[in-house]
């Protein structure tokens, strides 16, 4: 299944719903607050700011890196990990050490909406988990039809600039723009982050450029070739959360179309 890659092996635990969940992923622990499960997180990994509700969960560790004693004395009875949030060679750990583990990685936005579900049934929030995630497929259905017109731009999401960073098609930022009438222009690259050259941008030529931080766009002045650049159409990314597979990613998307139609606009295309 494109979504799972599902490990459970419930060693020394029960066959019910999880009581004692560590998520490994800052979109994982999102998540666990959208299905009103915050009481079963006794572990989180930290990268950026957290929630409010998650003030008092204990750290496991930082993005890229867990510790993995810390992990193991909250004696979980279920792990949630996004694979790109730890390094390979604990990834490699974690599924040696026999701890149960769910494994997600959505690459399409309708992904989200069954992550949920399996998720809802891991913990015991299966009717909650329903209800969210038909209410997800019901908004992108509305999102798809209300953009299904529009005129295709191309559209270069850069991640970080040195090295130059971006995100290839099977990433799920690359689906969002698809959702919103636009094109990865690096869509053919399979990997989910993917290096590039300039000189790869320059051929490309895109339309519109999406940056994950202001301070990135204004870097792109000095190449005044380009099309997005000449239209001024380089930009940062409306809202942060498009970098976050959880629920409120579809809100981030929204904010993300709606960009992109008002570049169309400027542009003088439909």
């Amino acid at each position: 299944m494109r979504l799972l890659l599902f490990c459970l092996c419930l060693l020394g635990g029960t066959a019910g719903a999880a009581e004692r969940v560590v998520s490994l992923a800052p979109s994982l622990s999102e998540m666990m607050l959208e299905l009103d499960a915050v009481d079963l997180l006794v572990g989180v990994l930290d990268g950026g700011e957290r929630p409010a509700e998650l003030a008092g969960i204990p750290s496991v560790g930082r993005y890229g890196n867990v510790e993995i004693e810390t992990l193991l004395s909250l004696a979980p009875d279920l792990v949630l990990l996004w694979p790109d949030s730890v390094g390979a060679a604990q990834r490699q750990q974690l599924r040696q050490l026999g701890l149960p583990l769910l494994e997600v990685r959505p690459q399409r936005l309708e992904d989200l909406a069954e992550q949920l579900e399996q998720l809802g049934r891991h913990i015991g929030r299966e009717r909650l988990a329903r209800e969210r995630a038909e209410q997800l497929r019901r908004r992108l259905r509305a999102l798809a039809e209300r953009h299904a017109a529009d005129a295709p731009l191309r559209v270069f999401y850069q991640v970080w600039d040195q090295p130059l960073y971006t995100v290839g098609g099977r990433q799920i930022i690359s689906d969002a723009l698809r959702l919103c009438g636009a094109r990865n222009v690096f869509a053919d690259l399979s990997q989910p982050a993917a290096q590039v050259s300039l000189e790869a941008v320059l051929a490309r030529d895109p339309q519109v450029i999406v940056t994950s931080q202001p301070p990135l766009a204004d870097s792109w002045k000095a190449w005044p070739q380009l099309q997005a650049v000449r239209n001024g159409q380089v930009w940062a990314v409306p809202d942060r959360g498009l970098e976050r597979p959880s629920l409120q990613m579809l809100d981030a998307t929204e904010a993300l179309c709606e960009r992109l139609s008002q570049a169309r606009r400027d542009a003088g295309v439909r």
